[in-house]
C-alpha cells in the first residue's frame, strides 16, 4: 500500500535534521475516509500561509479507508503511516471523526464531518439485549478513554447540539466550542456564482437539473430505491430535464468503484451525470433546481440553501428526535414512488416558497460565516500561538467535476481525477 513505509519529515525528535524551514509547531491531520478528509480540506487552509506551523496527514484505522490515500496524494500531503503517528509527538491533532483517538500523543481537536450529530449507529446485531443509543459522534465509548475525554476541544455547528451532547456524554461539556460550520458557509459563499457551476455541468438555461442523493447504509436512497434512477432518466424529458447523481463515499469505499459504476453504468449511458465521492456534490447543489434525497447531509444542506427538496426515503427511527435532521424529516415533502415522477417534481417546483425551511437554515449553525475564524481561534489556543492578522477568506467551493468512463475504466473513478464529461 503506498505509504506504508516509515516515513522522515518535519516531525518527532529527528524532525529539524532534514528542515528548510524551522517550524514551531506540528499539526497531525487524522482522517478516517474521504468524508473526513473533505471536511478537513475545509478547515485546514486556516493554517495555510503559516510558516510557523507544518502539517502532516495520517490514514487512521476505519470501515472505509477506500480512496483516502490516493485523496491525499492528490493533495500533495505529507502523509506517515498510522502506527508511525502513534508513536510520535504533535502539539495538536485533528480529526473530523472517531476512532483510534486515544492512541495519539497530543491533544485532539474533533469536529463533525457533515451536518452535526442526528443519526443513530445502526444496532448492533449480537446476543444482549438492546440498549439505549445516542447520535453518532456523542456516544460515551467514542469520546471518553479509561477515565479521560479523548478530545481537548469538540466543535458544534449549532448551540442546539450541546444538548444532544449533555444527554450522551456530559463529561465531554466542557469541551465543547460552538464554532459553526465551515462547508456551509463556503456553500453560502458560492451561491452567486451560481451560473458557472450550471456551465460547468453543461446546462442550458432552459434545463432543470435534478441531483439525486444518497447517504449510505441499507436505509439510504440507494439501498432502498435504486430504481428510481432509471425511472428518473425514463420518465423526465431530457431536453428539459438533466440529472445528476450524488453517492456517499462511503458507498463507493465499500462496494468498490467498478461495482457502483457497473450497477449505474446504463444511467451513465442513458444521459445521467455521476459525481466523484470527494468532490463534486457541493458545486452540483449550486446548479440544482430540485434535490431528491433521504436522511444524508447533503439532503439537509440542499433544503438550508433554499432548494426544493424530495425525501425518497427517511428512516425516521435511524434519526435522533428533536434533531435537526428530524426536523427535515418532518418539513419535506415526501416522493411517491408508485407515482408518476414528473408531475411531483413539477409540483415541488411550483409550490416551493422561500420561507418553507427557514427552521431547517436555522438548524445549520448557531454563528454564520464565522466557523474558519472561530476554528482558527481554537487551534491557535491548543497551539500556544499568536493568531495571523485578519479574517480568514471563505472560498467558494469547486466547481463539479463528472465522472465519465465504462466499467472497465477505472482510473481515477474514485475521486474523478482529471476527468470530466
Amino acid at each position: 500500500m503506498r505509504y506504508a513505509e516509515w516515513a522522515e519529515g518535519p516531525f518527532g525528535i529527528d524532525g529539524t535534521k532534514g528542515a528548510t524551514v524551522a517550524v514551531k509547531r506540528t499539526v497531525l491531520a487524522v482522517v478516517h475516509s474521504v468524508v473526513t478528509a473533505a471536511r478537513m480540506a475545509d478547515v485546514l487552509p486556516v493554517l495555510a500561509s503559516d510558516w510557523r506551523i507544518q502539517v502532516v496527514f495520517t490514514a487512521a484505522p476505519s470501515l472505509f479507508p477506500g480512496g483516502v490515500l490516493d485523496f491525499l496524494h492528490d493533495m500533495g500531503a505529507m502523509v506517515i503511516p498510522w502506527q508511525q503517528a502513534v508513536r510520535e509527538q504533535f502539539d495538536l491533532a485533528i480529526a473530523a471523526g472517531t476512532g483510534q483517538l486515544e492512541r495519539l500523543h497530543a491533544p485532539v481537536l474533533l469536529m463533525p464531518h457533515g451536518v452535526g450529530y442526528a443519526k443513530y449507529p445502526a444496532r448492533w446485531q449480537a446476543h444482549g439485549l438492546p440498549a439505549s443509543r445516542y447520535a453518532h459522534g456523542t456516544e460515551r465509548q467514542q469520546l471518553v478513554y479509561h477515565g479521560r475525554v479523548v478530545p481537548a476541544a469538540i466543535l458544534l455547528a449549532h448551540r442546539d447540539r450541546l444538548a444532544q451532547l449533555r444527554r450522551a456524554c456530559p463529561e465531554a461539556v466542557p469541551a465543547a466550542v460552538i464554532a459553526g460550520d465551515p462547508c456551509y458557509d463556503r456553500l453560502v459563499a458560492s451561491l452567486p456564482m451560481r451560473n458557472a457551476y450550471r456551465r460547468a455541468l453543461r446546462l442550458r438555461d432552459d434545463q432543470k437539473l435534478v441531483l439525486v442523493t444518497s447517504t449510505w447504509g441499507p436505509e439510504s436512497l440507494l439501498g432502498q430505491a435504486p430504481e428510481l434512477l432509471p425511472r428518473l432518466l425514463l420518465d423526465l424529458p431530457g431536453d428539459r430535464y438533466r440529472v445528476a447523481a450524488s453517492l456517499h463515499p462511503d458507498a463507493w469505499s465499500w462496494h468498490g468503484p467498478w461495482q457502483i459504476k457497473a450497477w449505474i453504468d446504463g444511467c451513465l449511458r442513458s444521459g445521467m451525470t455521476l459525481l466523484p465521492a470527494a468532490e463534486g456534490w457541493r458545486g452540483a447543489l449550486m446548479a440544482a433546481d430540485v434535490v431528491i434525497g433521504d436522511h444524508g447531509s447533503v439532503t439537509f444542506y440542499a433544503a438550508s440553501l433554499g432548494i426544493p427538496v424530495l425525501l425518497a426515503t427517511f428512516p425516521a427511527e435511524d434519526v435522533a428526535p428533536g434533531s435537526h435532521v428530524a426536523l427535515l424529516g418532518r418539513t419535506a415533502p415526501r416522493l411517491m414512488p408508485g407515482q408518476p415522477l414528473l408531475p411531483q417534481l413539477e409540483q415541488v417546483v411550483s409550490a416551493y416558497r422561500p420561507g418553507r425551511y427557514a427552521r431547517v437554515r436555522g438548524q445549520v449553525t448557531s454563528v454564520p460565516g464565522q466557523a474558519q475564524h472561530i476554528i482558527r481561534s481554537v487551534i491557535y489556543h491548543h497551539l500556544g500561538l499568536p493568531e495571523p492578522i485578519g479574517v480568514p477568506d471563505i472560498t467558494p467551493v469547486p466547481l463539479p467535476c463528472p465522472l465519465s468512463g465504462s466499467p472497465g475504466s477505472l482510473s481515477g473513478l474514485l475521486l474523478g481525477r482529471n476527468r470530466a464529461s
